[in-house]
Order: C-alpha cells, then sequence, then structure tokens
C-alpha cells in the first residue's frame, strides 16, 4: 500500500513539474502573505513612519519591475495582513526584497514566501476581459 502511494505520489509530482514547464505562458512568480507580527509598537509616531515606509518601499519595488501586486485582506482568523506577488529568480532574491520592507524589520508583520505560478497576461479590473480590436 505505501509503495503504491509513493509511486502515484512522484508520478503526480513529475506530471505536476513537467505541466509547467510544457506550457509556454506560464511562469513563476513569488506569492507572499504578511501576517501579524510580534512587535507591539504603541508610539503612534513610529508607527506611522514605518508604514510611510512600507509604502514606499513597495512603489520602489513596483517601480523596479518586482512587485506585481500588492494589497491587504479584510478582517480574518488567520493574521493575514497583506498579499505580495513577486517577479524574481529564487526564494532567497524573494527573500531579501521582503526584508527590504520597514514593516517585516521592525516585526510588525512576518512573511510566509512560496512559489506560485500563473500566466500573466491576466487583469485585475473588475467584469469581464474587453477583446482586444483586430487590426
Amino acid at each position: 500500500m505505501t509503495k503504491c502511494f509513493l509511486l502515484l505520489f512522484f508520478v503526480l509530482t513529475f506530471q505536476a513539474s513537467a505541466q509547467k514547464k510544457d506550457t509556454p505562458n506560464v511562469h513563476p512568480f513569488w506569492l507572499v502573505i504578511l501576517k501579524t507580527g510580534t512587535a507591539q509598537i504603541m508610539d503612534s509616531t513610529q508607527k506611522a513612519k514605518l508604514f510611510e515606509g512600507h509604502f514606499a518601499n513597495m512603489k520602489k519595488l513596483y517601480e523596479e519591475g518586482i512587485l506585481k501586486i500588492a494589497g491587504p485582506f479584510g478582517k480574518n482568523d488567520k493574521e493575514y495582513r497583506g498579499l505580495f506577488i513577486l517577479d524574481c529568480a529564487s526564494m532567497e532574491e524573494a527573500t531579501k526584497y521582503v526584508n527590504t520592507d520597514p514593516t517585516i524589520q521592525s516585526g510588525i508583520f512576518t512573511a510566509e514566501i512560496t512559489q506560485w505560478y500563473a500566466e500573466p497576461s491576466g487583469s485585475l479590473a473588475h467584469g469581464k476581459p474587453k477583446k482586444k480590436k483586430k487590426k
């Protein structure tokens, strides 16, 4: 039974890996979930300065082409605070960029990072996509 399970696991893992590589428009990105950290910063001026740096850092990463999506989560019981999608080459690089955020450095947030695959031609615009005009 265990051998069958292991064989099935390896076959499915190989198949999923092959599908990602064989799909020309699918590219790796890095999904970052920001979670509530352990820091208890009560000074409102200090906290405002850290969040000012947080937003400035996101703008910088966006302008460099690294940050593709960012935004906060609504209220939830998972301590999820925000999400980033990063376009970079490795976990090490994604970690390096995440660690440039003052809210991460201060412990206001912690980050969970995992590789994520997507076809990057989508849009976050509401509603159905607009059809491209034929030339």
